[in-house]
């Protein structure tokens, strides 16, 4: 992908966390249709967001008493500070505004602003209940066509394909996978509610 259309992917990214704060603020949810059922995952990563941004918070007064005096060094600090925070926030407030989706016809599965992918029910072969903990980004790369949304470095459901799929990164890269795992907060709830959805036809793996 060239430069300018990196850029406008980060751009884009960007804008949806900011809208993301919007749609928390309002108690809203982004992508869910009425007949749809939302499967949270922020929970997962609820207390690590809100912990870094009370650090961020501490070291933005820290520094503006160690830089008080210093005019433009401070209002450089601060103005990066606050968009640290807001960052953190923004984060949560994707993960919240942007669960993953149940519908009719497919399964969305997304990772906050950053990724989204769009599984037809049909092409599922089997879901189940399967806590994983990544030790490494391998999986989350798309080795091997094995696809993992990790909440915390944790995957708590996997979804195998009778039909692969593509996913589309964040900066535009397609990945070919035939396995995507996520993280569900209620994790065997998720796993009922698919099978259900999908149908008699799947061949369900015990979890």
């Amino acid at each position: 992908m060239s430069r300018g259309g990196a850029l406008r992917r980060l751009a884009g990214y960007e804008a949806r966390w900011l809208a993301g704060l919007v749609w928390w603020v309002a108690r809203r949810r982004i992508g869910v249709a009425a007949d749809e059922r939302p499967l949270p995952y922020a929970a997962g990563q609820a207390a690590n967001i809100y912990g870094l941004a009370f650090v961020c918070v501490v070291e933005t007064v820290a520094v503006g008493v160690l830089l008080a005096d210093r005019p433009v060094p401070h209002a450089v600090m601060l103005v990066l500070d606050v968009y640290t925070v807001l960052m953190m926030l923004g984060l949560q407030a994707a993960a919240v505004t942007r669960p993953h989706v149940l519908g009719a016809e497919s399964l969305l599965l997304r990772d906050g602003a950053r990724t989204e992918i769009r599984i037809p029910l049909e092409r599922i072969a089997s879901v189940g209940h399967d806590l994983r903990f990544t030790k490494d980004d391998t999986d989350g790369k798309g080795a091997g066509g094995v696809l993992a949304m990790a909440v915390c470095g944790q995957t708590s459901v996997t979804v195998e394909l009778a039909e692969p799929v593509v996913a589309v990164r964040l900066l535009g890269r397609r990945e070919v996978v035939h396995t995507v795992r996520f993280h569900a907060d209620d994790a065997r709830g998720a796993v009922a509610a698919v099978r259900a959805a999908a149908g008699e036809s799947m061949v369900v793996r015990q979890g």
